[in-house]
């Protein structure tokens, strides 16, 4: 299976399983084409730009990297990564998530 459609599969994947906890989720490629282009776009996640990492081995700083310079300072970056039989991880800057909203009344967590 080449890269591209494994990461297809794995966005995929993701979408789904944002659905299932109650999110709206799609694929952002297949929308928007552009190279810069979130992998999820999730709009019960507002202001979150997703890129999305299903592979057995690779470099978190990269990925997060790749999520920063993607989301152009407008969106907060975040990485959902998985490997094969193994759960969903995020990996996000320090400081953003402690800007995070952690209740209905909007108080930081």
């Amino acid at each position: 299976m080449n890269s591209r459609s494994k990461g297809k599969r794995g966005e995929l994947e993701l979408a789904e399983f944002l659905r299932e906890h109650g999110h709206t989720a799609r694929r952002g490629q297949q929308y928007s084409g552009t190279e810069t282009s979130a992998d999820i776009v999730c709009e019960t996640l507002e202001g979150v730009h997703i890129e999305c990492k299903r592979t057995e081995s690779g470099n978190p700083y990269n990925w997060l990297a790749q999520a920063i310079r993607d989301s152009a300072g407008n969106k907060t970056p975040v990485v959902f990564h998985r490997r094969s039989r193994q759960d969903w991880i995020v990996v996000m800057r320090a400081e953003d998530f402690l800007n995070l909203k952690g209740s209905p009344d909007g108080q930081a967590l």
